[in-house]
């Protein structure tokens, strides 16, 4: 196999190509996360709750060191929650950042995340898939999907199916194939495979997956019409049973959040914690800043808006 020249290593490697990891000012966004986990105590927030959107909204930032903060602020506030299950907790959400970040972040992110992570923490996180498809689940791990979907977008699903399809015939099979019924809808026991290891307690579920989708989408800037889209999603989870359908965890707080008084806060920590993350790249010399990444340019200055 050829080898990469200097000159296309170097290119590569640009500065403004901001190719490395984002790296946080450690000492101002970690006063900023005690703040956070404080503020959502006092607002009955769960930790789950939090600790969903700072981990998808540090993925977006492609900032895994942010995530390893969050874990450690996540001890330290709340015992009830062991070191294990808040890194699993962590590693689903990543998961489900491919559907709003793409791949490629999840792979880095989880990747430098884990290997930051305790090794007495590492062993015992689980090693077994939960989401293979086979012959006997596959009818099912589709109408799990579409039941997600038309869980989010009650009254407008098909006709939304329908616009997405005149874009491209194959985007709406995509999406509910490859990320709602793949990815986004965790695996009902109707159509888990013999063998696997059973569904993880510390999954994501309904009202979750909204707060990751909330995150991604509000921490990349530009995407406007799908936040709507999602934090109607997040309500409709209330609204129509979703959070409390079988298979379920309740989320304190998580009502909440649906409300309008919830709908702001969430956002305006959203925002809180792209500035707090930065954009101090490995290598790069500074203290970062208010902005966010290429992919994310965040929102910073006279621009930023707060209610």
């Amino acid at each position: 196999m050829s080898k990469l020249s200097p000159a296309i290593k170097q290119l590569i490697n640009a500065p403004h190509a901001k190719p490395h990891y984002t790296v946080p000012n450690t000492s101002t966004l970690q006063p900023l996360l005690n703040r956070l986990a404080d503020e959502a105590a006092s607002k009955k927030v769960s930790t789950p709750a939090w600790l969903t959107f700072g981990t998808a909204t540090a993925m977006t930032m492609n900032a895994p060191r942010a995530m390893n903060m969050l874990w450690s602020t996540a001890q330290q506030h709340d015992r009830s929650w062991s070191p294990v299950q808040t890194a699993e907790l962590q590693r689903e959400v990543g998961l489900k950042c491919i559907s709003f970040n793409g791949i490629p972040r999840t792979i880095n992110c989880l990747g430098a995340f884990y290997g930051a992570l305790p090794q007495d923490v590492r062993q015992k996180l689980s090693t077994n898939p939960t989401r293979e498809f086979s012959p006997d689940n596959i009818e099912q791990r589709k109408t799990d999907g579409l039941a997600l979907w038309d869980s989010v977008y009650y009254g407008f699903e098909r006709k939304l199916l329908d616009k997405l399809a005149q874009s491209h015939p194959d985007l709406p099979v995509h999406i509910i194939h490859s990320h709602y019924a793949g990815v986004l809808s965790n695996p009902s026991r109707k159509s888990y495979v013999e063998g696997q290891e059973k569904p993880r307690e510390t999954h994501v579920g309904r009202v979750l997956t909204s707060l990751v989708a909330i995150s991604c989408l509000r921490a990349q800037t530009g995407v406007g019409p799908q936040v709507v889209s999602h934090i109607f999603g997040l309500r409709k989870a209330y609204e129509r049973g979703g959070a409390t359908a079988a298979g379920e965890v309740d989320i304190p707080g998580g009502q909440w959040l649906s409300t309008e008084e919830g709908n702001v806060w969430l956002l305006n920590w959203i925002d809180e914690l792209v500035g707090g993350i930065g954009t101090m790249q490995e290598g790069e010399e500074g203290q970062g800043g208010a902005g966010g990444t290429t992919f994310a340019p965040g929102m910073g200055g006279k621009e930023k808006a707060k209610l």
